[in-house]
């Protein structure tokens, strides 16, 4: 009888290496069984010195939860570490899908009834007690050495404040990336690729994904935790929380890095692959960075000019690749994005916002 698979058919996924294949490949029937652990290992037992904390930050996605939680709870080669699942305001089966594995004394679950990716990221590193927090997405699998290879990175750099892996994609079955989608798009989808060598990021627009990322908590707490204002809330697509924490870094004098062997694979949602998602991906992106200009103070007028000028580049280019689909719904989504900018921006004149998080007071190390 033909075997069935929760991520993949019996062929490897696109995106995913030949190699790991076994790995994100899991038994339909067993989908629901619990990684093995030593029976005597107790809380205590590592929680007096913990390397590390893996904290899932979810909402409402009891269809894949459960493969990201067994991935965390079957690392091989990293042993100081605890897994945090904050349930931020799910109303599906969520609580049930933790409550199955509760008996792992690393396991851990929090509610956050505030919705909000960044609030729920700030609920999990308030409750850990490690100087290493890892995140990782809820509809995410993580390589069994992936806690072991973020140790490692910054043990060996004490400078290091961020740092994140190369994630593949994992296309549900029957799907594969459409011919209007290209590399640089499917990057909405979490795909984050720079190549096989170690690589200190200098240009915050090559931040690691946050689906796959580190940060050290000293840091952390230097800037007063990830900004509210950033980040997913509930189905508004904002973003660039990550990029704003990389130029914080960088200004402070931190590094950030891209580590190749800390890989995870990121299942892409079906629903997700349309024209009309690509295009609100777009709107929020365009409202994330009016946001992000204004935590710099390079807000105002000038952004009048600045999203004028990008909505007439982006249709050009539409134009200009109008027998190329990718590239000219590439660039098409790029020129819908600064409707949503333009609009933001004009809010901002009309009411500027007050007490910006880049008020505070902030020391470099």
């Amino acid at each position: 009888m033909r075997e069935e698979f929760f991520f993949a058919p019996p062929v490897p996924c696109s995106g995913v290496p030949y190699s790991l294949f076994p790995f994100f490949c899991y038994n339909r029937r067993e989908r629901h069984a619990h990684p093995p652990f030593p029976e005597s290992l107790a809380f205590e037992d590592f929680m007096s010195d913990l390397n590390i904390s893996a904290i899932i930050c979810t909402h409402n996605r009891d269809t894949y939860l459960g493969a990201a939680i067994d991935s965390l709870l079957n690392q091989s080669e990293c042993q100081n570490y605890d897994v945090i699942v904050v349930d931020n305001g799910s109303t599906d089966n969520t609580k049930a899908v933790v409550d199955a594995r509760s008996h792992h004394p690393r396991l851990r679950y929090i509610w956050e009834p505030t919705l909000g990716l960044s609030v729920a990221r700030n609920t999990g590193a308030k409750a850990s007690e490690a100087p290493l927090i890892a995140y990782l997405d809820d509809d995410a699998v993580a390589t069994p050495t992936w806690l072991s290879c973020l140790c490692r990175a910054f043990g060996d750099n004490d400078k290091l404040a961020i740092a994140g892996g190369k994630v593949t994609l994992i296309w549900a079955e029957g799907m594969s990336q459409p011919p209007w989608l290209s590399d640089e798009m499917s990057g909405c989808l979490g795909r984050y690729d720079l190549g096989d060598e170690l690589r200190l990021i200098d240009k915050p627009g090559l931040t690691p994904r946050g689906l796959n990322y580190c940060i050290r908590r000293d840091f952390l707490n230097q800037i007063g935790g990830f900004d509210p204002n950033l980040g997913r809330v509930g189905k508004k697509l904002l973003s660039n929380e990550e990029l704003y924490m990389t130029e914080k870094a960088l200004t402070l004098g931190w590094q950030v890095a891209y580590l190749p062997d800390a890989l995870v694979a990121h299942n892409v949602a079906p629903e997700r692959v349309n024209r009309s998602w690509f295009l609100q991906r777009g709107w929020w992106q365009g409202v994330s960075e009016c946001y992000r200009e204004q935590l710099a103070r390079n807000a105002g007028s000038k952004q009048l000019l600045r999203g004028g000028e990008r909505i007439a580049r982006g249709l050009y280019k539409s134009l200009k690749f109008v027998r190329d689909p990718a590239q000219r719904f590439e660039n098409l989504v790029y020129a819908y994005g600064q409707i949503g900018y333009l609009g933001s921006a004009i809010e901002g004149m009309l009411f500027p916002p007050k007490d910006l998080p880049g008020d505070r007071p902030e020391t470099s190390t």
